[in-house]
């Protein structure tokens, strides 16, 4: 029986948005570089604090993010928020250090180590031996640089080659970040086999072996659709750090490597999760009209409805809305269409 820890909620979260990385990074259509730029700023205007910016991959490797430096170069810069990009490689701290000495950097580099040494090939094509050894040497070189270190635990609920994960390994891992000086660990659920039950046993576990509400980020993905619900979880911890993406979309990455993961590959919706926080009285710091606009926008910059239900059905009308029982028809509050028959 799932049992809801009972500490207070969090009267503020930070919300982490994805859709210019992990968002983008499973899209087959290439977006502009001016799509990107636009969205970015769209998400800046809307009061998120914290964004992922861009991959510094090989280009041969994911076409998505050959224009990162130029992005970098583009976006707006603000008080207050701080953007992520990723580096699998030595090279790629390298590009993010020189995008950072000439005047636009990221502020924090994350880099991953899967759970499983089944995944870490699929993902890096690394052992775990060889990446945490690459790893040591890229943290050292991010730090010394003045980034932040976001260290990601792929498949920390699951692995969807190998299976279950024993949870020992999983804390082992996020022990291993903190090792090398990481300020932020992501337990990520990459491909969206939590359920709230196991969230709720995973995190009473993590923080009774030491890990901070401080250092923790909430990151699910939203496979079978339990994001939000998993994510609502994390919240009853007490825990403040959020990521999720505009849309849901996100998941494993187009690289022509073969696919290990069949159905929805997306993460928490943002427009779903922020919604849900702010109607529980969470304050996400999110302009609501400005992010549901940037929803709208990036079904239009991909050609596609995306699976946020929040821009469709709009917050919670509190308030009411002037309606002609009589006649079936709203009032001028709520435009003058016909309401749909419930049946």
């Amino acid at each position: 029986m799932l049992k809801l820890h009972q500490s207070p909620l969090p009267e503020r979260v930070i919300m982490g948005e994805c859709w210019a990385r992990d968002g983008l990074q499973s899209q087959a259509v290439l977006v502009p570089t001016e799509a990107k730029v636009e969205m970015i700023t769209r998400f800046v205007e809307a009061g998120f604090p914290k964004i992922e910016a861009t991959n510094f991959a090989h280009p041969r490797y994911l076409p998505q993010f050959a224009d990162a430096e130029e992005v970098l170069r583009r976006i707006p810069r603000q008080a207050g928020v701080e953007y992520r990009g990723i580096c699998t490689t030595p090279r790629g701290v390298e590009r993010a250090m020189k995008s950072k000495d000439e005047g636009f950097g990221v502020d924090e580099i994350s880099m991953v180590l899967s759970s499983t040494e089944a995944h870490n090939k699929a993902n890096v094509n690394m052992s775990h031996a060889e990446n945490m050894k690459l790893i040591e040497e890229m943290a050292r070189m991010a730090i010394a640089s003045g980034h932040k270190v976001f260290g990601w635990v792929l498949t920390s609920f699951g692995c969807p080659i190998q299976g279950d994960v024993p949870l020992a390994e999983v804390v082992r891992l996020g022990r291993f970040w903190r090792d090398v000086g990481a300020t932020f660990i992501g337990f990520g659920d990459t491909t969206g086999a939590a359920n709230p039950k196991q969230v709720s046993e995973f995190y009473g576990h993590v923080l009774a072996e030491g890990f901070t509400r401080d250092e923790v980020v909430v990151h699910f993905h939203d496979t079978r659709g339990w994001g939000v619900a998993n994510s609502l979880i994390g919240l009853s911890y007490g825990f403040r750090y959020f990521d999720s993406s505009i849309g849901a979309i996100g998941g494993q990455p187009k690289t022509g490597a073969a696919a290990y993961h069949k159905g929805h590959t997306g993460n928490t919706c943002t427009e779903d999760l922020v919604g849900m926080f702010e109607e529980m009285g969470v304050r996400t710091g999110i302009d609501l009209p400005t992010m549901i606009a940037a929803g709208q926008r990036a079904e239009e910059v991909l050609g596609q409805r995306l699976r946020s239900n929040y821009i469709h059905a709009g917050p919670v009308p509190h308030k009411g809305i002037a309606y002609d029982t009589e006649r079936g028809i709203l009032g001028a509050e709520g435009g003058d269409g016909k309401l749909p028959v419930a049946v």
